[in-house]
């Protein structure tokens, strides 16, 4: 199956959830390379958009993700990775496990919402 990397200029959107628990740790991008390259070693790597070069997650620090399963949206955009946190667990950069840790106010609905997800 092909992903659509034309919709963002040669890239997709990277997906990386704990295949054990099913938290959110990262989101990342690939590119056509990057992927390939994922699938082909079975960890995750990534195009930085900054240094314009490809990266593996846990290259320096350790904190390898090993790739389980990999999926793709309905549209052939985006990528889901399901992997095994190898190392520390520490995903994100600034050392905690995912990078999903700073919530966002959204006003009154939030305390109706949340009450409804813990039910």
């Amino acid at each position: 199956m092909e992903i659509d990397f034309d919709k963002m200029q040669g890239l997709a959107p990277a997906v990386i959830q704990d295949a054990s628990t099913a938290d959110l740790l990262m989101v990342g991008f690939m590119n056509r390379e990057a992927l390939e390259t994922t699938l082909r070693t079975g960890f995750v790597t990534f195009y930085s958009r900054t240094r314009q070069k490809l990266w593996t997650k846990g290259e320096t620090s350790g904190n390898r993700l090993q790739v389980v399963a990999a999926w793709t949206d309905c549209d052939r955009d985006t990528v889901l990775l399901r992997v095994r946190v190898l190392g520390e667990g520490r995903v994100c950069h600034t050392g905690s496990r995912s990078c999903f840790t700073q919530k966002l106010p959204i006003g009154a609905a939030e305390m109706g919402a949340e009450e409804e997800i813990r039910r």
